[in-house]
């Protein structure tokens, strides 16, 4: 244990010393007077954004919000799997010109409005400035027909992720306790904060053992951040290892419907009543 804990250190360490010089536009938000914007982030993949991004939207649909879930991963879109969609449209459509927003659209469960991308696009991946310019009025012309948007960005620090990620009011960190991810993620917050001025981030901590765990991997990262970054990383839960997730992430279904007892779905309700702006801060648990 103490092996992998100065092992992840060591990590932390190498990363804060090395530069992301990527070329990316100036951050721009939208400007929409209603929706709440919340990007879905990670420094890697693998580490269950999506799952955590698809259950958030059912989740905050579920409390009586209307949402928009946007999958933003252009060239390795999935969040039309967690959602159990099948989609016969994507955003690229959109972008070409052959598709208008609205014909786009899918109704996913709880009502969930899903903005679908296509998986193994390559233009999508490699979207250039103005491609991103056109998505991005696309978005801004529908978001204010609902209460919450959630972008589901790409994983990593490429430029079609940060800039999604930077163009939200609020952004959504989520890593794992694997010493890669935590690396990663701190990758992910050097750049949103040198690179597009984010000030302040919320961490989930996924595929935890314990309440503990996720408390210490924040606690990991946030010192590594205040000392190297002009950033706060606020602390919104854990989401617990759990079986019924890999059974709802096989069927399609989200696990916050088709386990609504599961020790993830509890904390995944959390997370959504820590992310609510009216509601007052309550204890951080799995």
């Amino acid at each position: 244990m103490l092996r992998v804990q100065k092992d992840q250190a060591a990590g932390l360490r190498r990363a804060s010393s090395e530069d992301f010089d990527s070329p990316l536009p100036p951050r721009r938000r939208a400007r929409t007077e209603g929706a709440r914007m919340i990007a879905i982030t990670s420094g890697k993949g693998g580490v269950g954004k999506t799952q955590i991004a698809a259950n958030l939207a059912v989740a905050m649909a579920q409390a009586g919000q209307r949402v928009l879930v946007i999958d933003a991963d252009l060239g390795l879109a999935s969040l039309d799997l967690a959602l159990g969609l099948s989609p016969e449209h994507d955003l690229q459509d959109v972008i070409a010109g052959d598709k208008t927003i609205d014909e786009v659209l899918v109704e996913g469960p709880s009502g969930v409005q899903l903005l679908p991308a296509c998986p193994g696009r390559y233009e999508a991946a490699n979207m250039g400035a103005r491609e991103r310019m056109v998505l991005t009025e696309a978005i801004e012309s529908v978001a204010d027909r609902f209460d919450v948007v959630l972008i589901d960005t790409g994983a990593g620090i490429g430029s079609n992720a940060v800039a999604f990620a930077a163009l939200a009011d609020e952004i959504v960190l989520v890593t794992t306790p694997d010493p890669t991810s935590l690396r990663d993620s701190y990758a992910m917050a050097k750049v949103l904060n040198r690179r597009t001025g984010i000030r302040r981030i919320q961490l989930v901590a996924n595929q935890v053992g314990s309440e503990v765990e996720g408390i210490s991997i924040h606690e990991k990262l946030d010192m590594i951040v205040r000392r190297f970054l002009t950033l706060e990383l606020a602390y919104l839960g854990c989401v617990p290892r759990d079986d019924q997730v890999r059974e709802s992430v096989a069927a399609g279904n989200p696990f916050v419907l088709r386990a609504p007892r599961s020790h993830a779905t509890r904390a995944l309700h959390g997370v959504v009543r820590r992310l609510s702006p009216t509601t007052e801060p309550r204890s951080v648990l799995c």
